[in-house]
């Protein structure tokens, strides 16, 4: 089998301390791309960078403040020249029903998973549009499809906000720029943190029956990066998933079966 081709491209990641983010900087550093790592915890962003070899940079960054963000931006094309790919990854979820969501869980929800996309797609917009090219990969979830978890609602409605806003930007770009792509990924439940870290917190993802391997998820996004395309599912089974909920003749019916409409537990083809 001959070696994959080199990724020759400076990809920023926010939320790059762990998880996915973690797991896709260091398989693209592997494959050559130029990393740029974004996220709030400096010693855990530092060892991740250090993962991925010399070439990576480092950035201490809070999503959720747009100055970050274009300090963010400022330091990768200061550093390497330019960016070819931003990747929107940063999230948090959180644990609690609509009955029992505050304002401030609500406000919380949506500065971190959609606001702070918003901030990093209008961050490096112009300069993908100065260069005529350029890729933005915004993380959602499969509850930004599909609502099957209550307990998880204001982070499904985060997502919903976030897909609605990647899908709005890739229409307005189609014409005027179609050397900018713009993608959403939608991972089912991962084994990494994420339910630990939830607001009101969580079950340990990393224990959840069937939870889809990091590095799986972190190899579907490279695949993106090599060939966009706008839509991404992670896990086989999850698109038709989707695709029978929405034609449902009657959603309350289908939402009283999604126990057996989850994607199914099985390793990427």
């Amino acid at each position: 089998m001959s070696p994959p081709i080199p990724i020759e491209k400076v990809v920023v990641i926010t939320g790059a301390s762990d998880g996915i983010g973690a797991e896709l900087a260091r398989q693209l550093a592997a494959r050559g791309a130029s990393v740029v790592l974004a996220a709030r915890r400096e010693q855990r962003l530092r060892e991740v960078a250090a993962q991925c070899g010399p070439g990576a940079l480092a950035v201490v960054t809070d999503v959720t403040q747009r100055a970050d963000i274009e300090r963010l931006l400022a330091a990768a094309i200061g550093h390497l020249g330019r960016v070819d790919v931003w990747v929107n990854n940063a999230g948090r979820g959180i644990s609690k029903k609509v009955a029992e969501i505050t304002d401030a869980d609500f406000d919380e929800m949506m500065l971190v998973n959609a606001k702070s996309v918003l901030y990093g797609m209008q961050a490096v917009l112009p300069h993908f549009q100065a260069r005529g090219s350029g890729h933005i990969i915004n993380v959602s979830s499969m509850l930004g499809r599909v609502p099957f978890a209550t307990i998880r609602s204001a982070y499904c409605a985060s997502k919903h906000a976030m897909n609605a806003l990647t899908a709005c930007l890739r229409m307005d770009l189609r014409e005027s720029h179609p050397g900018i792509h713009v993608s959403t990924v939608s991972p089912p439940v991962v084994a990494t943190d994420f339910g630990l870290n939830a607001l009101g917190g969580g079950h340990d993802s990393r224990q959840l029956p069937g939870a889809q391997p990091v590095s799986e998820v972190a190899a579907v996004i490279v695949e993106l990066i090599e060939r966009p395309q706008a839509d991404v599912y992670t896990r086989p089974g999850a698109r038709d998933m989707v695709v029978r909920y929405f034609a449902a003749e009657d959603m309350a019916e289908a939402e009283g079966g999604f126990a057996g409409m989850r994607p199914p537990a099985t390793t990427r083809s």
